[in-house]
């Protein structure tokens, strides 16, 4: 027997139901990545740009703070916003949560992605004579990511921030319903830790687009003033 004799037998042995179940498998596997590593996301409004665009696709690590690894000022993170954003909302049932997250729910509008100005500890003030926004009475350097044109805030504001609690702010300051926008509801604002999804590390598309989302480093700034915040 030839060896295309012996090629045809092999690939008779893959049988239909073979090939179904290693289909499913992938598929499994591809669902319970996308359920609790990288989970994508697709940014749906202009409150952050200019970091980020309507319709960019972001990937979202979801392992970013499971492993000791803590919330700091800067990141961009994606969170689920009921109770705080959202606050008279009903908490989304558990088996619609693990649908959404596993990309099988198209959502209902609860999740939002914003920046991390404040964690738990922290107080924010804004603004100062120089119109500057405060962290622990630090003035920020918002040149790096603030959009063109906009003031750090319209909205004067002096919280402190709950433990385990942060106060999230968009990029484009004029064109973002964030913790400022709560601050007379219930939660004044402040977002659970437990709600924040993942930290939103890179846009994948569109193609030219592609590109890490790294922490400013002027946060920096306010490594060791108080709260948990440090540098990356």
């Amino acid at each position: 027997m030839d060896g295309t004799d012996e090629a045809d037998d092999s690939s008779a042995g893959w049988s239909t139901w073979d090939l179904l179940r290693i289909g499913a498998l992938g598929l499994l596997v591809l669902l319970l990545v996308n359920a609790f590593v990288v989970r994508p996301f697709s940014v749906p409004s202009r409150s952050m740009e200019g970091a980020l665009q309507p319709g960019d696709r972001l990937l979202v690590n979801q392992l970013a703070y499971v492993f000791g690894g803590e919330i700091e000022r800067g990141d961009v993170v994606v969170f689920d916003g009921t109770g705080s954003f959202l606050p008279y909302a009903d908490e989304t049932p558990p088996v619609r949560r693990f649908l959404s997250a596993a990309g099988l729910n198209p959502g209902d509008g609860s999740v939002y992605v914003k920046r991390v100005v404040g964690v738990g500890g922290d107080r924010v003030t804004c603004c100062g004579t120089d119109g500057r926004l405060r962290v622990n009475g630090v003035p920020l350097d918002e040149s790096a990511y603030l959009y063109a044109g906009d003031a750090p805030s319209t909205v004067r504001f002096d919280v402190v921030v709950p433990v385990g609690k942060l106060w999230l702010m968009g990029d484009h300051r004029s064109a973002s319903r964030d913790s400022r926008d709560h601050l007379g509801e219930p939660g004044g604002g402040f977002v659970p830790e437990s709600k924040v999804i993942g930290r939103a590390d890179w846009i994948v598309l569109p193609v030219g687009r592609w590109t890490s989302l790294d922490r400013p480093t002027s946060f920096a700034q306010v490594e060791g003033t108080g709260g948990h915040g440090g540098a990356r």
